[in-house]
Parts: structure tokens; sequence; C-alpha cells
């Protein structure tokens, strides 16, 4: 508007500032920032695929570059989810099967064994399978499986012995399992026990979980071959053996058992007095490349959060092992129900690790870490973790051992399982964001030049500067192949040694808007000073001078800016291929114009003779140097800081 009012005021032809006026728009809007921003997630989403990292919702490309916080559950995610076994404990016997490798008996043993009680009810309340040569099943239940082998009690016989008539399956909230058995053909190992406990009844329910959750259902336990109450002592024995596990970082679950006179099962009535047997240790060692992919993560400013299930000490145990603490900071489910939304805020904010937390409590530390300003990305497996992994800002799963209802729930896949390829997919987010950055850096600068030309120009008493076409033209060739050779720009050489950008920061944040005022003022005034000389003189290439000076500065430009630290000179040309291609083609798609006759007559170009040329080339370079002035600063001022 203010270009037609000025030309209007020249006496300029109405004509001619409509279409000036119209390509002007065209070349400001920045009609190409959707398609190059859709391209550039594109790419990052297929150079994640090649990292492992496969993206289900293409924003989330982006997003991974802010996130601050990762959230994650231990089983299967910081550990390798490859369950074993190694310790059985009941009142008076324990036994660490590492150090027993000829348990595998080819029949039960006959003597009455509590240890053949618990780890009959741990592979009879068991979905998992023995075929004749792999276990097939969740990784915790088929551990349970193959130490009741290793002891002789292979679970076909014990289902021939004991068939499974009802159950209650496992849920988050009761935190265990039931089965019921048939009792006509009871085993060896269970006949003496049976006899004292049995009572006649024809049915015996089998009970495993966590130990917690066992010791507010049982009344009763099973010690010295008969039972005896559950009073105070007995649980702050069973405690003790429970933290003397979880020491070591193991997982453990409890077995129980009771009679029952009846075929059906209801958890809720019937989930109850039950006679505690023991406990099992599992190992579950954390994956080799964990600990390195958290110092990274440390190093990036990232905060590597655990949140499990399990129990404090095992997760602490795992935690220290992997580097994520330094401290005994750790918080249990029953540590935050008693806290307030002011010290739950407060907690959340100093504490990394969390153990024996519920579903529902999940979302609430996720919650309140968004409520914080924080992106938050939560990793997990399970079909447990499918509600925190859909309420964080990225949902990440593990690819082979996730369930179906956790990916249906994700943003990212993790194709190998492989906890570092979360770091690297959000390496690949920071990248995307600062190309995406450099985009519209380069855009509305250079764009903004071009209305500062076609603005001053006629302040200097000049015609129009450019022609409808040649304004048209600079927005296709300089604002396309340049542009899209930006989104693929490798990574800053720092990209993982800096802390994440604030969440909240505005588009022209971090002196992006400073840039584009000094920079298309700067083009500005080099072009119009170089055009007004050659006008004032007379001389009738001047409008083909200002054209080509003001795409060699735009060329200059996206050069210097390729990175926001660093010099051209240390990122070499040569680091981004087809950056230089498309500049290569700019410059001879602009030579072209002004030398093919054909193309100058639609044009309305001159051939520039080569001391103009030359004029034109030096002057286009006087951006790259300013911008590069500028970048020496920076680096100076940080590293005098």
């Amino acid at each position: 508007g203010i270009v037609v009012v000025l030309g209007l005021l020249r006496g300029e032809e109405l004509k001619i500032l409509f279409l000036t006026a119209v390509s002007m728009a065209v070349a400001v809007i920045p009609e190409g920032l959707p398609a190059v921003v859709t391209i550039t997630l594109a790419l990052g989403a297929q150079r994640m695929v090649s990292r492992k990292a496969l993206v289900r919702k293409l924003p989330a490309v982006e997003t991974l570059g802010s996130v601050t916080v990762i959230c994650t559950d231990k089983t299967g995610t910081l550990t390798e989810n490859k369950m074993t076994a190694v310790m059985v404990t009941v009142a008076g016997e324990s036994v660490d099967l590492r150090n027993n490798p000829d348990l595998l008996q080819e029949a039960p043993r006959s003597e009455p064994s509590a240890l053949a009680l618990l780890l009959t009810g741990a592979a009879l309340c068991n979905d998992a399978v023995l075929t004749k040569d792999q276990f097939i099943g969740d990784p915790t239940e088929t551990a349970l499986i193959q130490a009741a082998t290793w002891w002789g009690l292979e679970k076909p016989y014990l289902e021939q012995s004991l068939p499974r008539v009802a159950e209650a399956p496992f849920d988050s909230d009761r935190k265990r399992m039931t089965t019921v058995h048939q009792v006509s053909n009871t085993i060896a190992s269970l006949n003496p026990i049976w006899e004292t406990v049995g009572a006649g009844m024809p049915y015996v329910a089998f009970t495993k979980g966590a130990i917690d959750s066992l010791l507010t259902v049982s009344t009763q336990v099973w010690s010295n071959n008969t039972v005896s109450p559950l009073d105070a002592a007995q649980h702050q024995r069973i405690h003790h053996e429970e933290d003397l596990l979880a020491q070591t970082g193991m997982r453990i679950l409890g077995v129980a058992f009771r009679p029952v006179a009846s075929a059906t099962f209801d958890a809720k009535q019937d989930e109850k007095d039950l006679i505690f047997i023991g406990l099992i240790g599992l190992l579950d060692p954390p994956r080799p490349e964990v600990k390195e992919a958290i110092q990274v993560c440390k190093t990036a400013g990232l905060r590597p959060i655990m949140i499990t299930g399990d129990h404090p000490l095992t997760a602490l145990q795992i935690a220290k092992q992997l580097g994520m603490i330094d401290d005994e900071a750790l918080l249990s489910g029953q540590d935050l129900a008693r806290l307030t939304p002011e010290q739950f805020i407060e907690e959340v904010q100093r504490v990394s690790i969390y153990a024996r937390v519920s579903p529902q409590q999940k979302l609430d530390i996720i919650q309140a870490l968004q409520d914080q300003g924080h992106i938050v990305a939560m990793t997990g497996d399970g079909v447990n973790d499918a509600p925190a992994i859909k309420r964080a800002d990225i949902g990440v799963v593990m690819g082979i051992t996730g369930t179906d209802v956790a990916k249906e729930s994700a943003d990212l896949i993790l194709l190998d399982d492989n906890y570092g390829t979360i770091v690297a997919a959000v390496a690949e987010g920071r990248v995307i964001y600062d190309n995406i950055r450099k985009f519209i850096k380069y855009l509305l600068a250079t764009n903004a030049g071009e209305v500062w030309v076609m603005i001053l120009a006629p302040l200097l008493g000049m015609p129009l500067p450019l022609l409808p076409l040649q304004i048209l033209w600079m927005n296709l060739v300089t604002d396309s192949l340049p542009a899209l050779a930006l989104s693929v720009e490798p990574a800053e050489r720092n990209i993982m040694q800096r802390p994440p950008y604030p969440p909240n920061e505005g588009l022209f944040d971090r002196g992006l808007g400073l840039h584009v005022l000094w920079v298309s003022a700067l083009m500005g005034l080099i072009t119009l000073g170089i055009g007004y000389g050659y006008w004032s003189a007379g001389l009738p290439q001047w409008q083909t001078v200002i054209f080509t000076v003001l795409t060699f500065l735009q060329i200059g430009h996206v050069l210097a800016i390729r990175s926001e630290q660093e010099s051209l000179f240390s990122q070499g040309l040569g680091s981004n291929w087809l950056l230089l291609g498309a500049v290569g083609s700019t410059l001879m798609l602009q030579l072209a114009v002004i030398y093919v006759p054909w193309v100058q007559d639609w044009f309305g170009t001159q051939p520039l003779n080569m001391t103009d040329l030359g004029v034109c080339l030096a002057a286009g370079t006087g951006l790259f140097w300013a911008v590069e002035l500028e970048k020496w600063i920076r680096r100076r001022n940080r590293n005098d800081t």
C-alpha cells in the first residue's frame, strides 16, 4: 500500500504500481514456510528411522528438540527385561540359584519343601508356557517357570497334577494375580503340606505379586513346615528379607496360597486370609548402553527421571548403577500420597527417582512437570505405561518388547529398544528445530530487505527500482532451493553440549528479531547505495544492477547463517553439498537472466560488463562479512564469559 501511494505521488502508472504491490505481497509473505517446515520434518523423520527411531506423529520431530525431561520406566527400558530368578527365600531357608547349577532334576523332589511350594505357586500362578525347547511369555513369568524347572518342577507336570479352574488376572490396582487349581491329584511336594492346611478342601488358590500387596491380604505365614500367624514380627522379618534382596538391584515378588472350597473365584471377595510362603528375587541387568546415554542427557541439560512400580531400594540401586543420581533422593508412592499439592510440586522439582508408584501417580508427576513449563518425554513398554505415554509431550515406547497398547499411545517407537536412541532422536530434533529457525531467519530478513529497497527508493527520488517479474524471480530462486537446502544443514558441533532452549521462547527470541531488522536494513542500504550511484550517473543498467546486487546479497546471507556461532570457514563449504549446489544453481540462473537475450526481454534486464558484474559480486559479499563479524563478536563474548 505504501509503495502504491508513493508511486502515485511521483506520477507512476497505476497498472505497474498495482503489479508491483502484488509482487511485493507475494515476496514478503513466506508462503513457502509451511511446505519447507513439512519437508524438513519429513526428512528429519526419515533420518530418525535410519537411527532406529520410528516417528508416528510428524510434529513430534520438532518437539523432540525442546525436550527438557525424560521420564522412564525401569523394567524393559533402563534394564534388559531379561529376567532371571536368582534367589528364593522362605522362613528358615534361602537358596541362591546362581550357586546351584546342578538343581535341574528329571523328576520333582520327593521331600516336602517350602521352597518347592513357593516355586509350585510361582509356576502355576503364571501365564507363560514351556515348550520343548523354549519359554514363551512375559519375561518375569518365564523366569519363574525356569526357576521351578531348575528345582525339578516342570510346568506341564504341575498343570497336569493341579489343573487351573479359575483365575483373577493381574491389574495395576491390586498388584497381584491369583489362579485356582483343583487338588484331585496333588504332587509329592504339596501332599504333606496339604495334609497340614488343606482341611479337605478340593481346591487351592495361588497368588503372586508385590510384597506389600500380598501382606495386606495375608493373615498367616508358612514357617517351619507349619502355619503361623502373620504378626508384627513376621511382617518385620519379611520386609527385612525384601530389603536385602532389593539392595542388590533385584526385583522381588511374593507368593501366597489358600485352600478354597469352590472353583469360582472373585478377587474382591475371595482374595483374603492368604498364607504367605516366601519371596523370589529376579535379576534384570541394566542395558549396557543406558549409562552412557544418561551421561549425554545430563551434558545436554536433560533431566532423566525414573518412575517405576518396583521396590524403592531396587530402583535406587539401578539408578546408582546407571549414574542417574548421586544422592539418596527417592520418593515412593506412599510418600507421594501424603504430600499436599504444593509439596508435591516442590518435591517433583527436586526428586528424580520414584518407586512403588501407581499409574495415576505417574500421570500426576508428568502433569506437575508440564505445569512447571517442562517439555516431557515419557518412555515405557507396558500396558500400565500407556496413560503416561499418552499424557507426555513426547510418548516413547520400546518397539521390540513394547505392548500394542503402549505403541498406539506413542509418538515415537524405538525399533532397537535402545535407550540411547532416545538421545539420538533428541539430538535430531534439536537439529531440525535449529534448521527451521535458520530458514525463518533467512526468509524474513531477505524479504524485508526487498521491502526496504522498494520503500526507500522513491524517497530518494528514484523510479521503482524493481519490476514485478524481477521481484517474483528473486522470490522463486532465492526462497526455494537455498531455503530447502538449509533444512538438511548438519548439526552444530555443540548440539548436545548445551541445555535445551526455553520451551516458551518466542519466534524472535535469542536475537532472531534483531537479526532480521539489521540485516534487512543493511541489505536495503547496500543495494540502494550501489543502485543510486548508477541511477544518478544516468547509466541505463542501474535497475539490473539493483536486481543483481539484491540477489547476490541473499546468497551471501544464506551462506553466513548456516551456523549461529561458527564461521563458514571452520564449517567448510563442503559440509552441506546441497546448499552449495543450491547457491551455484541460483548464481547460474541469475546470470542467465542477465545475459541470455530472449530472457532479458522477459525480465527487462540489460547485460552487465565485467566491471559492473564485479561491483555486484563485491557488494553482494557485504552482508556475508557483516554476519560473520556478528558471529565473531558473539564467539568472543562467549569465551570472555
